[in-house]
């Protein structure tokens, strides 16, 4: 049966998540100025805590969408339309319910918001505007908008995604303006609920367009319910797996409050704020294959998938620690030029910075092959992860400082995300020994351990060149050189040792050949 290539559907969303991030982020830096000095500080933080507080309430949703994802895999290949319609459904059903029950706790919620934001001078009628107006669009996601997920389950996100940054710009700009004009708050709120409203006209009018054959209801998913229960069992399942990532990322900044000091925790989230930016762009571009990863793993033929699997286990390690290089030699600089030479943080504290964020996007190869598997039962697992991050957190901390906090999510991430999470992936999904594993991981760390020696000899030798009046152009001319030296460095080594990384590096100059392996 003929369907689309999974590496031009893959191509297309990496393609229109960069132009997208790039583009959302040129217009945050042009336009959050304008909004800061218009509407002013306090009012910003309003919506940043407005934010995290419906963040919170969304919790109730998670786990949902992936399982729903992954059951959708195998009818899209099959092309099985009416079994597409149950299962979205269903799925409509579920969010109905998910969605009521937030818009519950989000009223009883919104009581205390003159409590919440008792030390505020902001007008509680703005509060509470801001406060439904986020709700408001929190809901379109779970009554209108949950089709979305045959999209990305589909690989085709790409179809809405660039309508979706169209309009969130217009809106930031058009909120910008009116902040320039009127300085209004209920104007921007109104912003707000007009374009979360236009978004979901839209995505609706696409989904219609692509799919003129979906027809599903809520009622029917009501009354086929029963006969999904894996997606329940699923759903209980990543619902552990997702809330455990949750809670480490949310205690971070505590611990280091607890063992280090409330400043220390505002120069630590300097360089995660820049270590994150990057991480997203990487992660939108990356993430494009996952739907593809799963899509493949449903046509039953291992050999194929494990083939898969070693490529882009080799081109994610290569990235990442391209990536991982440049923010060792450059955040530092940047920090000191962006916030001065005081917010500079140690040596060691930048190598576990960088350390975490290699391992951060490394792992994400073999979450996305054990979510194509199905393999979300091992939910001791991530509880594990939890406990061992807080107990080592908590004693390197006492005894090291910032230093020791930082080791407890590498501790952790080493022993649960790199030794068990491989195992159970290869023997559970390949049916392989995970030594296969081991041996093409260790062979691509070196590689790029290697590209990584010559680069840092070669920055090393060359740092005494960079001698300019301007501190920016410094940086920007190490910038260009550090990324040069460590991409080209990485290239060769790669092409020349590895025959998983000329696969896929032969896959994307063959377009031809690509369609007909990965189709």
């Amino acid at each position: 049966m003929a369907v689309e290539s999974r590496v031009k559907k893959s191509i297309l969303n990496a393609r229109m998540n960069t132009i997208c991030y790039f583009l959302s982020l040129i217009i945050a830096f042009f336009t959050r100025n304008v909004l800061l000095n218009h509407l002013g500080a306090e009012f910003i933080g309003l919506t940043g805590t407005l934010g995290s507080l419906l963040g919170f309430l969304n919790l109730a949703e998670l786990g949902v969408g992936t399982a729903i994802g992954y059951v959708l895999y195998k009818p899209i290949f099959d092309q099985n339309h009416p079994k597409i319609n149950e299962i979205i459904s269903v799925f409509g059903y579920i969010y109905r319910q998910i969605g009521t029950f937030i818009l519950v706790c989000g009223i009883i919620l919104s009581l205390f918001l003159p409590l919440i934001f008792s030390k505020t001078n902001i007008p509680t009628s703005v509060l509470y505007v801001g406060f439904y107006a986020y709700l408001f669009a929190s809901m379109l996601a779970y009554f209108v908008n949950y089709k979305f997920t045959l999209l990305a389950a589909d690989q085709k996100n790409y179809i809405i995604t660039g309508y979706f940054q169209i309009c969130t710009s217009i809106k930031v700009i058009l909120q910008m303006v009116f902040a320039i004009y009127y300085a209004n708050f209920y104007l921007y709120f109104l912003l707000e609920i007009i374009f979360s409203s236009i978004n979901a006209i839209i995505l609706q009018w696409k989904i219609n367009q692509t799919y003129p054959w979906l027809a599903s209801e809520v009622k029917m998913g009501k009354q086929l319910f029963k006969k999904y229960p894996e997606i329940v069992k699923y759903i209980k399942q990543l619902f552990v797996h997702k809330i455990a990532t949750f809670v480490q990322f949310q205690l971070s900044p505590f611990l280091i409050y607890a063992y280090v000091s409330l400043p220390m925790v505002a120069m630590y989230t300097n360089y995660t704020l820049i270590t994150e930016r990057v991480k997203g762009l990487v992660s939108g571009v990356m993430s494009s294959t996952h739907a593809g990863v799963g899509s493949l793993i449903s046509e039953g033929d291992l050999e194929k998938a494990y083939k898969v699997y070693k490529e882009l286990l080799s081109i994610r390690i290569f990235v990442a620690s391209i990536i991982t290089f440049c923010i060792y030699i450059l955040i530092s600089p940047f920090v000191g030029i962006w916030l001065g030479e005081e917010y500079i943080l140690s040596r060691i504290v930048v190598i576990l910075i960088s350390l975490h964020f290699f391992m951060l996007i490394a792992r994400e190869i073999n979450d996305q092959f054990i979510f194509g598997f199905g393999l979300f039962y091992d939910v001791w697992a991530p509880i594990t992860e939890s406990i061992l991050f807080i107990v080592f957190s908590i004693i390197m901390g006492a005894h090291f400082g910032l230093t020791g906090v930082l080791t407890g999510p590498i501790i952790s991430m080493m022993i649960i995300v790199f030794m068990w999470k491989p195992y159970f992936l290869f023997t559970k999904g390949f049916k392989k020994s995970v030594l296969f594993y081991i041996f093409h991981s260790f062979k691509n760390l070196f590689l790029s351990f290697i590209a990584m020696l010559i680069s840092l000899f070669i920055y090393n030798a060359s740092e005494s060149l960079f001698s300019f009046p301007n501190p920016w152009i410094i940086w920007i001319l190490k910038a260009l050189f550090v990324s040069i030296i460590i991409t080209i460095s990485s290239i060769l080594l790669y092409i020349s040792f590895s025959p998983d990384f000329r696969g896929f590096c032969y896959r994307l100059v063959s377009r031809t050949k690509i369609f007909k392996d990965f189709s």
